[in-house]
């Protein structure tokens, strides 16, 4: 692994399952969601919103509820949306051991960032908490511009006009996206997803980053 020393100049970080876990509050607040609407048939749970991390905010709503209207699928989004970011607003998401040592130590040495297919407000609401102020330089969602992760990738690296960067994510979408987006790729085994090929590292825990890199 010490190959990977003084090889890249940023990371990028996916964050559900790479930085926090926020199934429980997010299953949470759809829930509330599901309240204020007669159309959602089931109860949102921990294991339905586990099932859709790493999606599109959009396609996510398809495919929890394929059998409501389109437009009954757009007004459940923005009331979810609401709610979800009030939910983590007061509760925040379950930190991965050693976030904030981790980030600290590698942000002495390398140019952080976030890019998720969340709604717009999430990653600042992550951001929001307590110790994190100034560790990250910038971040890019699914929900600024519609568009496909691995062109936020392009997007950041462009940007910020980074050389040698590495993406750190935890499922089979976060690496087609880095692979799209000709960005290098570090697993996040401890996560959701489940990757088998072509990473430059496997992490069972988020500060392996701090000896690998």
């Amino acid at each position: 692994m010490d190959t990977l020393k003084n090889k890249y100049d940023s990371i990028i970080f996916d964050l559900d399952g790479t930085l926090w876990d926020s199934t429980a509050n997010v299953a949470e607040a759809w829930q509330a969601a599901k309240q204020q609407v007669d159309y959602i048939k089931d109860d949102v749970t921990v294991a339905h919103v586990a099932s859709i991390v790493g999606m599109a905010y959009d396609a996510i709503f398809e495919k929890l509820f394929p059998y409501i209207t389109a437009e009954q699928r757009n007004e459940f989004k923005g009331i979810a949306a609401k709610s979800e970011l009030e939910v983590l607003h007061r509760k925040g998401g379950t930190w991965y051991p050693q976030l904030l040592e981790t980030l600290k130590d590698l942000a002495t040495r390398y140019k952080l960032f976030i890019v998720s297919n969340c709604q717009s407000g999430y990653i600042e609401t992550f951001l929001k908490m307590d110790g994190l102020d100034g560790l990250f330089i910038g971040h890019q969602c699914y929900g600024t511009k519609t568009q496909p992760k691995w062109q936020n990738i392009v997007d950041v690296v462009n940007d910020y006009e980074l050389k040698a960067p590495v993406y750190v994510g935890d499922t089979m979408g976060d690496y087609e996206a880095s692979k799209k987006a000709g960005v290098p790729f570090i697993f996040a085994a401890y996560g959701f997803g489940v990757v088998e090929q072509d990473q430059v590292a496997t992490l069972k825990e988020l500060e392996a980053l701090k000896n690998i890199l």
